[in-house]
């Protein structure tokens, strides 16, 4: 039985259509993952393994071991985002149920061209998840989006905090690349995490993300004060950088209104070495090899 509802605007259903698990098959798309730690914080990777098995069932496909598994596996509830090559966008709820190492689905990872030719690493567990609700493929608003990240690039540098360093100068760096992409990620009062495209986020400073929420406004003007969110970043060259942090609120700077985020937590989600970097992690002797 098809359910349709409607949640700040956005039309979603409980069933994917044809077309949805037509335009998730490709490796070539951006797959967003958002899952809570056992704390209740959100966490966002980025999973282009994300396909649709059938119109009830999403599936992820793991070939190295990062913190979303865990969390996927431990809290049950993701949310997800897929936007393809045509920049069209799909977002969503599941819970995860359970994983397999063999199967058809697990086949036909293996033999896409990106995980059947790679050296080094290919699809080694099958993530099945059963679908709550998903959008259907919109474009993206690009002349709002255009017009957000462009107010935003004139008002950031009066938002700028504190001068100690939380981002690194790669991190800052990258939020700041006119190509970057940004997704938000917040726990919602379901307990499922949210996703918000906020393309438009820019770096202030190493410690301050600022946005004007003229794209996706209704979603983003719903943000609280006090909220923790994530915000994961990434480019087409597959640079990303993950960070966490408290939303501010609204203000106004050069007379533009921007949302800003303080930055409290920064994590590297790119292979090999995923890791938290900010608070800095101590170093531990090593004493079995």
């Amino acid at each position: 039985m098809l359910k349709t509802i409607e949640r700040k605007n956005v039309m979603t259903t409980n069933r994917f259509s044809e077309t949805d698990m037509k335009a998730f098959e490709p490796t070539e798309k951006i797959g967003i993952v958002a899952t809570v730690t056992p704390e209740g914080l959100p966490h966002i990777s980025l999973l282009t393994s994300v396909m649709a098995a059938t119109p009830h069932q999403l599936i992820v496909g793991e070939f190295c071991k990062g913190k979303s598994k865990e969390y996927m596996q431990r809290t049950g509830k993701i949310g997800f985002a897929v936007m393809t090559m045509d920049k069209k966008l799909w977002r969503g709820k599941a819970v995860w149920t359970h994983l397999k190492k063999e199967g058809p689905e697990y086949e036909t990872y293996n033999q896409q061209p990106m995980f059947r030719y790679n050296t080094y690493f290919g699809i080694n567990t099958v993530h099945y998840f059963d679908l709550i609700q998903t959008s259907p493929g919109n474009s993206l608003p690009l002349l709002s989006i255009v017009k957000s990240v462009l107010l935003t690039k004139m008002a950031k540098d009066a938002a700028k905090g504190n001068a100690e360093r939380v981002l690194s100068y790669f991190g800052e760096k990258i939020f700041n690349r006119p190509d970057s992409i940004k997704f938000l990620s917040l726990t919602g009062k379901d307990g499922f995490p949210e996703i918000i495209p906020v393309i438009q986020c820019q770096a202030a400073d190493s410690r301050r993300l600022v946005f004007n929420p003229g794209a996706f406004g209704n979603e983003l003007k719903a943000l609280q004060p006090g909220t923790t969110a994530a915000v994961f970043c990434m480019t087409m060259k597959m640079e990303d950088v993950l960070v966490r942090g408290v939303f501010k609120g609204y203000s106004r700077f050069r007379g533009i209104k921007l949302g800003t985020l303080d930055i409290d937590w920064v994590y590297n989600s790119m292979p090999p070495n995923h890791g938290q970097i900010y608070p800095p992690v101590p170093l531990e002797r090593v004493v079995n090899f």
